[in-house]
């Protein structure tokens, strides 16, 4: 069972933050460079807190991706379009092609806790999705899609830092609605929605990964190891070997030969 009170530590990164960053995010463009030549998807997809720093680490982890093969997906209050059919509609058709990653800024998971504790969804069309969930996250992972998803915590002392952090930077006050408050004010109804959405879907092939949020640097870090390690998992990580056409045209353009040494 997965206890939110045991991520909230916000303990320091004791190294290089800069090193340790710099080494993960050449780690992830490999990564992508691997799922990008053996055609394999996959789906990262972040819940947690507002002001928790899911922003951050998502800009992060995507600083050295090729644009081309990856899409962020911000997920807001579905559309009068997206209402017209099931609530799993729209993150259908957001799923990666082979060779993409897709990331998630909030995701289906909405259902079970904004829809939940604001009342947009009933007690029975909430309850029931917790198994459409499953089944859905089932079907990514039969269909050969590596499945990271990360909740990142933070304490309630800590968001109120960061809200006021916000209110006292004029160029960060749009970041903040009156909904931020609403929700702050309900953060033991999140709490309950919360376990029950851990107790139902932290499962052996879709785990759950709790970030302690508390100390950005540190979570940074944390949430790109768990990301790197999981999607290695996916994908084979050998360097292809080149492509003999390629190397015949290189050898006419610019007479070039294979590096021995590497």
């Amino acid at each position: 069972m997965i206890d939110l009170t045991d991520y909230e530590s916000g303990r320091k990164y004791h190294g290089s933050y800069r090193k340790a960053l710099c080494r993960l995010q050449e780690r992830l463009e490999r990564i992508l460079a691997a799922h990008i030549v053996h055609g394999k998807r996959a789906v990262i997809m972040f819940e947690g807190w507002d002001t928790a720093g899911k922003g951050g680490i998502i800009q992060r982890l995507t600083a050295e991706w090729d644009q081309r093969h990856y899409e962020v997906w911000p997920i807001a209050a579905p559309t009068p379009q997206e209402k017209k059919h099931d609530f799993l509609w729209r993150f259908r058709k957001a799923l990666p092609g082979a060779g993409g990653i897709g990331i998630f800024d909030r995701s289906w998971y909405g259902r079970v806790l904004v829809e939940r504790v604001e009342g947009f969804a009933s007690e029975a069309e909430w309850t029931a999705s917790y198994d459409q969930i499953n089944d859905f996250e089932d079907g990514l992972i039969a269909d050969g899609v590596t499945l990271v998803k990360l909740f990142v915590h933070i304490t309630h002392k800590e968001q109120d830092k960061r809200l006021k952090a916000r209110l006292d930077d004029p160029w960060k006050r749009w970041k903040i609605e009156p909904d931020d408050f609403r929700n702050r004010d309900r953060r033991p109804d999140y709490l309950t929605a919360m376990a029950d959405m851990f107790a139902r879907t932290d499962r052996v092939g879709s785990p759950w990964i709790p970030i302690d949020g508390n100390n950005k640097k540190a979570a940074r870090i944390a949430a790109l190891t768990h990301i790197a390690e999981r999607l290695e998992q996916g994908v084979p990580m050998a360097p292809p070997p080149p492509d003999p056409t390629v190397l015949a045209l290189a050898a006419q353009a610019f007479n070039y030969q294979p590096d021995s040494s590497g």
